[in-house]
């Protein structure tokens, strides 16, 4: 479990200790919409309703596997959760398509933009810790770690068309062609991998881009010079068809890991996760409500351990929980990034 000290993401250091509840409603804690008990909620086998999940393939295990046990409580309630990215989400939800969406960045000024011209008030949650994975087929036994530095010449927009053989990575690798696989850019992932290896938010154009992960697994997997990146659970759900990279972002090689993670070593493509939920699904239809209340449940915190992410530690989680009976809106980002910035001050 992570600690209360400062969680480091970031290229300088994204410091996350206090993922201190950025907004939302929270178990049996009273709300614009209304207290709700938790137990009763989640448990009433007579609650009857929908709920709509779109966004990031990063959260989209956590939110299928909150969903599907969240249904055998209440199998009146009718939960769908669906991908498309984390940029492709926000474009549902900001038009009122969706109740809630899984997102693997900070919702951006243009989407907040978006949101307020359709009237669309949301409640931004954090709900665990990730660590970007580097992967490569199983076979490939030359790129055991490479820095952030090499990660940048391998993906900045300079290297389209010019960076194609590994040997061009480093001097010793093989002179072999460089298979590229990562999400697209409506993907959160992209956005997170690109600044914070310092690509600044760009990368180039000729790798193959998918918004679904299984899609760069089975890509990484079948290319004996094949690299690729997304969320570790998704290394963790195929870790016999791929093998991980360690990362030096400027200490030394760590790979990703549970412990890694939690205890900020990993950097800096360690980050947090959040759903975004929408104001009046929460007020209006109960079924969200319950849903939220389960998904910040700590009792039900292992689900996020068994798809392979970091849940909030019980404190952290308790303060989100806390900061959700105040329902404040909007976003502590303000629209930017979490790349560098340090929720504590920002909080």
């Amino acid at each position: 479990m992570l600690s209360n000290r400062l969680f480091s993401v970031g290229r300088s250091g994204l410091l996350l200790a206090g993922v201190l509840g950025l907004v939302a409603c929270g178990g049996g804690t009273q709300t614009g919409g209304g207290a709700t008990d938790t137990t009763t909620a989640a448990g009433g086998s007579d609650l009857t309703g929908s709920v709509l999940v779109d966004g990031s393939s990063t959260v989209f295990p956590i939110s299928e596997a909150m969903a599907e046990e969240f249904g055998k409580a209440n199998p009146g309630v009718a939960v769908t959760v669906g991908v498309s990215g984390t940029g492709g989400g926000f474009k549902k939800f900001c038009a009122g398509e969706t109740d809630i969406s899984g997102a693997s960045r900070p919702i951006k000024q243009e989407e907040i933009d978006l949101c307020k011209a359709a009237g669309i008030e949301f409640i931004e949650l954090p709900i665990s810790f990730d660590g970007l994975s580097v992967v490569v087929h199983p076979d490939n036994e030359f790129a055991q770690c490479l820095t952030t530095d090499e990660l940048k010449t391998m993906w900045e927009p300079a290297a389209q068309g010019t960076v194609t053989n590994w040997n061009q990575i480093r001097a010793d690798f093989p002179d072999q062609p460089l298979g590229l696989f990562g999400p697209g850019t409506d993907s959160g992932t992209y956005d997170f991998f690109m600044e914070a290896i310092g690509a600044d938010g760009e990368s180039r154009g000729d790798y193959t881009a998918s918004e679904d992960d299984n899609v760069i697994v089975q890509g990484v997997s079948t290319d004996p010079n094949g690299l690729g990146f997304f969320g570790f659970a998704y290394y963790v759900e195929n870790s016999d068809r791929l093998k991980l990279v360690e990362i030096d972002g400027g200490t030394g090689c760590v790979a990703p890991s549970p412990e890694t993670i939690a205890d900020g070593s990993y950097s800096p493509l360690s980050r947090p996760e959040f759903i975004y939920v929408k104001t009046t699904s929460l007020a209006e239809n109960p079924a969200v409500q319950a849903f939220v209340d389960f998904y910040l449940d700590m009792a039900n915190a292992s689900l996020i351990e068994e798809v392979g992410y970091v849940p909030l530690p019980a404190d952290i989680n308790a303060k989100v929980q806390e900061r959700a009976a105040n329902a404040v809106t909007g976003s502590v980002f303000e629209g930017g990034s979490a790349v560098g910035k340090s929720l504590v001050d920002l909080l």
